[in-house]
């Protein structure tokens, strides 16, 4: 039985509770962490959920969105998850963290303050566990932005949210990835990302925490 993290809308530690309970229609306020893998072309690695996923089975996700342990760090925990995920490791960087709460028909929802983390991947292709992952792609923010824009309901919501917050990040990590992140982080990508999250949930139903 996997046993969630839950938070305050502070981040701070509240206890345990089981996996499935915090991903009913209500939720439980819970901590997650997503990650964004770009190559040095600064080309996102996308992955499709794979079908049996309760939540948004099917849809295109970041490269890896799972839960940390107790007493795990946002990093220690992306990097533990990477492997298990799309069969690679990479070196990751801590950007910041948002609240978001949105539900999935009538089957459950995401209640989460999620990490998010980057790191640049230039290695073979990976090759993801097919009980996460169905299939993955390259795409760059021109391609990324066209998709959304088309097809806003098949890319998972808090990915979007990740990318749309990327100016938010920590300012090491703004030094570290400019040059990198320059397409993602332009005013028109970010309204084009502003609708797209639109078509899934609220302003009111996400923030970043500060």
């Amino acid at each position: 039985m996997e046993m969630l993290v839950l938070v305050d809308k502070d981040d701070s530690p509240l206890g345990l509770a089981e996996k499935v309970s915090c991903h009913l229609p209500q939720g439980r306020l819970h901590r997650a962490f997503t990650v964004l893998l770009f190559d040095p072309k600064g080309r996102l690695l996308l992955a499709r959920r794979s079908a049996g996923k309760m939540l948004w089975p099917g849809d295109w996700d970041g490269t890896v969105a799972s839960h940390p342990r107790e007493g795990e760090g946002y990093v220690e925990s992306g990097r533990r998850r990477l492997p298990e995920e799309i069969g690679a490791d990479c070196s990751l960087d801590y950007a910041f963290k948002f609240e978001y709460h949105v539900p999935y028909k009538d089957i459950g929802s995401e209640n989460e303050v999620c990490g998010t983390l980057a790191g640049i991947f230039d290695g073979p292709d990976p090759e993801p566990s097919v009980q996460e992952i169905s299939e993955v792609r390259w795409a760059s923010a021109e391609e990324l932005g066209k998709a959304v824009t088309e097809k806003p309901a098949e890319y998972c919501p808090w990915m979007l949210i990740a990318l749309y917050l990327l100016p938010s990040s920590e300012p090491a990590f703004l030094a570290k990835y400019a040059g990198l992140l320059e397409s993602w982080t332009g005013e028109n990508m970010r309204r084009t990302l502003e609708g797209a999250i639109s078509a899934h949930l609220p302003a009111s139903s996400w923030r970043l925490v500060e």
